[in-house]
């Protein structure tokens, strides 16, 4: 069951229905729905593929191709569950990188 939602909230992504696989996420870990958008914050790094900011609970994407990302969607999900448990804690680029990996491995497996 578990490894069905996770291989399924990729494929949502892959066919670029990022919104609909946050709501799935959001659903699933009880969290509220964050924000996507395309385009990074002006303080940004030029090189990210994407971010999270907590404040207004929106992930941003670099491009409109990041959006069929699930490397990028999942790892950006992954700082959102993150700050919804702890406002401070933004969740580890190792925990997000494990978080992610689950996700693709059960799509592989599927």
């Amino acid at each position: 069951m578990e490894l069905e939602f996770k291989a399924l909230a990729v494929r949502l992504i892959l066919a670029g229905r990022a919104e609909e696989a946050l709501e799935l996420l959001a659903k699933h870990y009880n969290v509220s729905l964050p924000k996507i958008t395309v385009g990074l914050p002006k303080r940004h790094k030029r090189n990210a593929l994407g971010c999270y900011t907590t404040k207004n609970e929106t992930i941003s994407v670099r491009n409109s191709e990041m959006l069929k990302e699930p490397s990028i969607v999942l790892h950006e999900f992954y700082h959102h569950l993150r700050t919804s448990v702890d406002k401070k804690h933004k969740g580890t680029e190792k925990h997000a990188t494990k978080f992610v990996k689950e996700f693709i491995q059960a799509h592989k497996s599927h």
